[in-house]
C-alpha cells in the first residue's frame, strides 16, 4: 500500500527540519541559516546549512541536500517508506494508506518475508560457523586466511552444512516454507515441472558471505567452496531475486558509504575476500562487484558517492581485462578513473598480509590514471616499437578516448596520450576521429548507453522547472503552455519531470508541498531540482519563462532546418525532393524569424 501525497505533505507541514536536525546533532544560527558541520563526510569548517524558510538542508561541502525526509533516509540508512513513518510518530500524523491493492500488498509482504528470511538464516549459519563442531573446518579456513571470530562477527560470516536437511528442518521451525526458499534463492526445485520431486539446496558446506543493500538489509549471499570441487566453483552467488539484482549492487557498499565520501575515492576490488581484508585493514572505502561485469548501474551507484574511483584487479590477464570493461562503464559518468598494479601473483588480500597495510597504501597513492596504465601495461607485455604494436595500441586508447563525455578533459588526455606514444598530436588527433566513425555504429548496438551520463537536465528545463515551482504565476502560465512544450521540448532531458511538475502542481507558496513532490521522485532527479530551488526567482518569473520557452522554440526550429539542409546534400534526390525541403527549410526559416522578432 503507499503512502498518499497529502500525508506525506501533512508531515512535512508538521515537521520543523531545524528541530528534527538539531535533536540528532546542535545546529547554530547564521544569520536566517542555521549550520553545522556536515554529518555525511568530514569537514573542520561548518558547510551543512539548514534554511528553515525552505525547509531544506544542504551541504556545499559535499552536496547532499533534501527535505527532512531525504535526511531521515540518509542519516539513519533508511528506506522511504520507513523514514516517512518514523517521521510521522514523531509528527502525531496517522498514515491512512491508499486503497488496498491486492498485487501491491503481496509483493509488499513476500518481499518483507524474503528479508525477514535472509536476515535469520544468515544469523542461525553464523552461530553454526562458530560452534558447531562439524564447522570446524571452516573456521581453520578462516584462521589460514589469517581471520579470526572478530572478523566473522562484524561482517555475520556463516557456514551452511553440508546435510540440506539442517537447514530445511530450521526454516520449517522458523515458519519458512519452501516456496520462500526457491524465491530467495536459498534452495531450487528438482524439476520445475514436477514439485512432487521436491526441492535442493544451493549452497552445501561452504563459507557464507550475506550480501547486503545499500541501507544494511541482507538481500543475498556469497558462498566459498571449502574443499575443492572441480564441478562447482569457487564462489557461488545467490541467482537474481525480487531482493538482488546483481548488476545494482556491489558487496560491502553498505559498511563503505561513508568512508567512499570521507576518502574521496572508492577502492574497487574483484573479490570478497579482498574487501574484507582491505576493511579489516583500515581501507574502510573498498566495495566488489559481484560475479558479473561492472555495469552502467554499478557506475551510476559510485557516482552517488564521489567522482573518483581507484581499481585494484589482480595483475593477470584477466584482471587487466577486467580493468577495460569497468573503464567503458565508469567514464561516461565523468568519474576519474585510476588503476593499481599489484606485483605479480598478488592480489589484496595476500598482499597486505605479507607486505602490511602501509605498502599496499604506497600502490594505492602510486595508482596511474586508466591511460597511463594502459601504456605501462603495454609497454611491460609487447614492444612499442614495432609500429604495428604502437599503431592498435593507438587505436585501443582513441576508442577508449572517445568514451570522456566532457570535451576539455578528452582533449587534455587525448594530447597527453600523443606525447607518451610518441606520436604527433593532429595524427593522433585524426586516429580518435577515425575510430570514432568506424566503431560509431557498433558501439551504438553493443552499449547503447554507455554514452549517457548521470541524469543531467536541459538547462532550460531546469529553469522552467525552478519557476514552476518557486512561482505560482509562472506555474499557472506554464500549464496553459503545455501544447508548445510538447511540439518543441519533447526530447530535452527532463522534459519528463517538467511534465510532473506541471501535471501535479505542488503548492510553491507551501514549503511542504514542494518537498513532498521532490521527495517522491528518483535520486538522480532530486539532485538537480533541489539546485534549482537555491536558485535566485527573478522579478517577473512569467516573463523569464516566456524568454526561455522562446530560447527552445528557437533552439528547435534551427535543429530542423540544419536536419533538412543535412538531408539536400543526401546523394540521388531529385530536383522535386529538393525543391520540397528547400520550401520547407523556408517556412521554418521565417518562422525562426518570427520567434526573434517576439
Amino acid at each position: 500500500m503507499a503512502i498518499p501525497d497529502e500525508t506525506v505533505e501533512l508531515i512535512l507541514q508538521q515537521t520543523d527540519i531545524v528541530d528534527l536536525i538539531n535533536s540528532y546533532f546542535p545546529l547554530k544560527r547564521s544569520g536566517s541559516l542555521f549550520k553545522a558541520c556536515c554529518p555525511f563526510h568530514n569537514e573542520k569548517t561548518p558547510s551543512f546549512t539548514v534554511d528553515p524558510n525552505r525547509q531544506f538542508f544542504k551541504c556545499y561541502g559535499c552536496g547532499e541536500g533534501g527535505t527532512a525526509i531525504g535526511f531521515v533516509m540518509k542519516y539513519e540508512n533508511l528506506p522511504f517508506p520507513d523514514a516517512i513513518r518514523k517521521l510521522a510518530n514523531r509528527a502525531g500524523v496517522p498514515i491512512i494508506e491508499d486503497a488496498y491493492d491486492p498485487e501491491a500488498e503481496k509483493a509488499r509482504k513476500s518481499k518483507s518475508r524474503l528479508l525477514e528470511l535472509h536476515n535469520k538464516l544468515a544469523r542461525h549459519l553464523h552461530e553454526l560457523l562458530l560452534k558447531d563442531p562439524k564447522a570446524k573446518h571452516a573456521r581453520a579456513y578462516l584462521r589460514s586466511r589469517g581471520y579470526g571470530s572478530e572478523m566473522a562477527a562484524r561482517w555475520l560470516v556463516g557456514w551452511v552444512p553440508d546435510d540440506q536437511r539442517r537447514v530445511f528442518d530450521w526454516a520449517k521451525q522458523n515458519t519458512f516454507t519452501a516456496r520462500e526458499l526457491c524465491n530467495a534463492g536459498i534452495a531450487s526445485q528438482r524439476d520445475e515441472h514436477n514439485p512432487q520431486r521436491g526441492i535442493y539446496l544451493r549452497f552445501r558446506d561452504r563459507l557464507m558471505f550475506p550480501i547486503h543493500n545499500d541501507y544494511g538489509d541482507i538481500i543475498a549471499f556469497s558462498a566459498r567452496q571449502l574443499r575443492e570441487d572441480p564441478n562447482s566453483g569457487k564462489y557461488i552467488n545467490s541467482p537474481e531475486t525480487q531482493l538482488f539484482k546483481k548488476a545494482r549492487v556491489f558487496f560491502g557498499l553498505d559498511k563503505a558509504r561513508r568512508p567512499i565520501s570521507k576518502e574521496k575515492f572508492a577502492l574497487v576490488c574483484e573479490g570478497q575476500i579482498d574487501v574484507i581484508a582491505c576493511h579489516e585493514a583500515g581501507f574502510e572505502n573498498t566495495v566488489a562487484a559481484l560475479g558479473t561485469a561492472f555495469t552502467e548501474d554499478h557506475a551510476k551507484l559510485l557516482k552517488r558517492y564521489g567522482d573518483k574511483v581507484v581499481l585494484c584487479y589482480d595483475s593477470d590477464a584477466a584482471g587487466h581485462k577486467a580493468v577495460g570493461k569497468a573503464y567503458e562503464a565508469l567514464a561516461p559518468t565523468g568519474i576519474e578513473i585510476r588503476v593499481v598494479s599489484l606485483p605479480e601473483k598478488e592480489d589484496p588480500d595476500s598482499l597486505i598480509k605479507s607486505q602490511g597495510p602501509e605498502a599496499f597504501r604506497a600502490l594505492i597513492d602510486k595508482a596511474a590514471n586508466f591511460f597511463d596504465y594502459q601504456i605501462d601495461f603495454a609497454r611491460l607485455h609487447s614492444d612499442l616499437n614495432q609500429p604495428l604494436v604502437r599503431s592498435r595500441l593507438a587505436n585501443a586508447l582513441a576508442t577508449w578516448l572517445k568514451k570522456i563525455a566532457d570535451p576539455a578533459t578528452r582533449d587534455t588526455l587525448l594530447a597527453h596520450c600523443a606525447t607518451r606514444l610518441d606520436i604527433g598530436l593532429p595524427e593522433f588527433r585524426q586516429t580518435v576521429a577515425r575510430v570514432k566513425e568506424q566503431n560509431y555504429r557498433r558501439m551504438a548496438e553493443e552499449e547503447p548507453e554507455a554514452s549517457k551520463p548521470a541524469r543531467v537536465f536541459d538547462p532550460a528545463i531546469l529553469q522552467l522547472c525552478q519557476f514552476a515551482l518557486q512561482s505560482s504565476e509562472a506555474q499557472d502560465w506554464l500549464c496553459d503552455q503545455s501544447e508548445f512544450l510538447l511540439d518543441h521540448a519533447a526530447k530535452l532531458a527532463g522534459h519528463d519531470i517538467l511534465n510532473r511538475v506541471l501535471g501535479q502542481r505542488p503548492d510553491p507558496t507551501k514549503p511542504a508541498s514542494i518537498n513532498a513532490f521532490i521527495s517522491n521522485l528518483s535520486p538522480e532527479d532530486q539532485g538537480p531540482l533541489a539546485e534549482c530551488l537555491q536558485w535566485p526567482l527573478p522579478l517577473d518569473p512569467v516573463d523569464y519563462a516566456a524568454k526561455v520557452i522562446n530560447k527552445i522554440a528557437r533552439r528547435d526550429i534551427q535543429e530542423q532546418i540544419d536536419r533538412i539542409h543535412s538531408r539536400i546534400k543526401t546523394p540521388g534526390l531529385s530536383a522535386e525532393d529538393i525543391m520540397h525541403l528547400l520550401t520547407e527549410a523556408r517556412d521554418l526559416g521565417n518562422l525562426l524569424h518570427d520567434t526573434k522578432s517576439s
